[in-house]
């Protein structure tokens, strides 16, 4: 009962040491009651905690009721709204167990911390942030800090939870947790040295198929990001007839005709920048193409046709990605994005399953799932990735990383996690292009 209210109050003073009044705010369950010990540590360690207790005593918790008997025996201040003037805030208001939307007096609440400038530390999960999803309600709290306890939880990091959470620390209070996990963190990859004794051949070719006629810049960002991310060959075939055969920002590019590639030998990326388009090539792509990734306009034509669904669930296991963005992944399940934003693990495995192959679904915190495979949550990327041609330039990524003899599963997580490294590495008082990101590509 008690470790988890000291953990806090040790993690309150590591942030702020010189906060002498400090904004407790309570809920009925588990979370005020860690609110509340902490209080008390806090008081007894000379600071000046102020509580806001959220509920009658008879509707809470015992746990809570004996917490509120020792803050009473402590002379804790406590209070029905926020002091005038605060150093800290900690939100213990609710946890992973709230399953309704806030009312009109936790709204109100809520409102008052993250208009605070004082920090505000939430306490294992942001109140008002559905702690296995990371979607926000009408109303959730806005953190600095986020002290998760016993065990990480996958919504601080995809959908609002990214937003919501602020800089998120763990404390296990040193108490074994033997149920299983329901994701992972995508972790830093791991990249073998190249051998001295190769050539282009050893490193796999790609190939591009997309680039109708004004959305040829999509193509030519996939064919480059996939040149510089260690494909040994990259061919760019555009669906736009007139586009000039030579890229002399790229002159490595080799330029080729789509129904002139022997899909058999390649890895190909399909549909960045395709249109309606690409939709004449996709039956031959997806039941010939040695590994395969598909983007943007493939996508949409994917879902539109159970033919094609069919073929991509008949191919090999390990050799096939799907890139959708959240409105891309509703058309293929047929829902509403609303419902692939509400629970983004879910979408992603549903999707990975439904047609036998990874899913890399794309937006914050992107999730990486696969058929019987535990899905992975990505750390790396920010706001910077929201500009034209990002998702191109990790379509062409991902397809190095298959061409170069990695399963569909890896050579995703791989490329997700690079392509968000490179936004993170940015400097934040410059912008960032989707050709930004390609020139920062390397093999390792």
């Amino acid at each position: 009962m008690h470790k988890a209210g000291l953990a806090l109050a040790h993690f309150a003073l590591a942030i702020a040491p010189h906060a002498a009044r400090i904004w407790v705010v309570c809920g009925p369950g588990n979370n005020g009651k860690d609110g509340l010990i902490a209080a008390m540590h806090l008081k007894q360690w000379g600071k000046e905690p102020v509580l806001t207790q959220v509920g009658t005593e008879d509707a809470a918790s015992a746990q809570v009721r004996a917490s509120l008997q020792y803050a009473r025996q402590a002379q804790l201040t406590v209070s029905g709204k926020a002091p005038e003037n605060y150093d800290l805030c900690i939100d213990a208001l609710f946890g992973t167990g709230l399953s309704r939307p806030l009312d009109a007096h936790c709204t109100a609440l809520v409102a008052q911390m993250n208009a605070s400038l004082a920090p505000v530390i939430a306490v294992d999960v942001p109140s008002g942030l559905n702690s296995d999803t990371g979607a926000g309600g009408a109303a959730y709290v806005k953190a600095h800090y986020t002290l998760s306890l016993l065990t990480l939880k996958p919504g601080l990091f995809t959908a609002d939870g990214r937003d919501a959470c602020g800089e998120i620390w763990f404390n296990a209070l040193d108490i074994a947790r033997p149920e299983q996990a329901c994701a992972e963190l995508n972790p830093t990859p791991v990249l073998a040295a190249r051998a001295h004794n190769t050539h282009k051949g050893s490193f796999g070719s790609v190939a591009i198929v997309g680039g109708a006629a004004g959305m040829s810049g999509a193509a030519l960002l996939a064919a480059r990001a996939a040149l510089h991310a260690g494909a040994g060959r990259v061919y760019l075939a555009p669906l736009d007839a007139h586009l000039p055969r030579c890229d002399i920002l790229e002159p490595g590019l080799m330029f080729r005709q789509p129904a002139d590639l022997d899909y058999s030998t390649l890895t190909v990326v399909a549909g960045c920048g395709g249109s309606t388009q690409i939709t004449d090539y996709l039956e031959s792509i997806i039941c010939n193409a040695a590994q395969l990734v598909l983007d943007a306009d493939a996508l949409n034509a994917l879902a539109q046709s159970p033919t094609l669904q069919h073929h991509l669930k008949e191919r090999k296991a390990h050799t096939s990605v799907l890139t959708p963005h959240p409105l891309e992944a509703a058309r293929l399940l047929q829902v509403k994005t609303a419902t692939i934003q509400n629970n983004r693990l879910q979408a992603a495995q549903t999707l990975a399953e439904k047609f036998a192959c990874t899913i890399v679904l794309k937006g914050s915190g992107t999730v990486i799932a696969a058929p019987n495979t535990l899905p992975r949550i990505n750390i790396t990327g920010n706001p910077q990735l929201a500009s034209a041609g990002s998702g191109d330039v990790l379509a062409g990524v991902v397809g190095a990383r298959l061409a170069q003899n990695c399963p569909s599963f890896t050579a995703a997580c791989a490329a997700v996690f690079q392509h968000g490294q490179i936004a993170d590495d940015w400097p934040s008082t410059s912008g960032m292009t989707a050709q930004d990101i390609v020139r920062k590509l390397g093999y390792s």
